[in-house]
């Protein structure tokens, strides 16, 4: 059992999280919580519940917008003709301990909730994201992304009317 919390370092062990990516170790280490504190990303951890300074997961999420250019033609044809409100993921990690048990989409399916729950208050059209690399897209793409129209490794997924 898992719970999704908002990054606390008085909590949450950054330092005993690793992805195998140094970059986003490195970020959730020592980057996440002064994003946070500079109003730039929000950056959320998931538990286990019988652990919950563990950290077997994290995502970021921040503001963005898109341009009709990029989207797909047909969700490109509805939409007001200026650039459109969304949410951007950040970074999106698993820890190597939790391979292989569903980490990454209930992490994905818990940024989605969340920019679903913002878009009732505030609107946003869709959750972006720019992908690090192919094995990346295809994660998002077996997601229900779809690619910008001139860039590959940018994907948005409409989040419905």
């Amino acid at each position: 059992m898992f719970e999704e919390q908002r990054l606390d370092p008085k909590r949450h062990d950054r330092k005993g999280f690793s992805c195998g990516v140094e970059a986003l170790d490195r970020f959730l280490q020592q980057h996440a919580h002064q994003a946070m504190s500079r109003g730039v990303s929000q950056t959320f951890v998931l538990v286990s519940a019988d652990n919950t300074a563990a950290i077997a997961g994290f995502y970021t999420l921040a503001p963005a917008e898109v341009s009709l250019t990029d989207l797909q033609i047909g969700d490109a044809r509805p939409l007001p003709p200026y650039p459109v409100p969304c949410f951007r993921i950040g970074r999106l990690a698993r820890d190597q301990r939790w391979s292989g048990q569903g980490i990454g989409p209930l992490l994905l399916g818990c940024a989605v909730q969340r920019c679903l729950d913002a878009k009732r208050s505030v609107g946003g059209y869709a959750l972006v994201v720019d992908a690090k690399d192919a094995a990346a897209a295809g994660f998002y793409l077996r997601h229900g992304f779809r690619a910008y129209r001139d860039t590959p490794g940018s994907l948005y997924l409409p989040l419905g009317g």
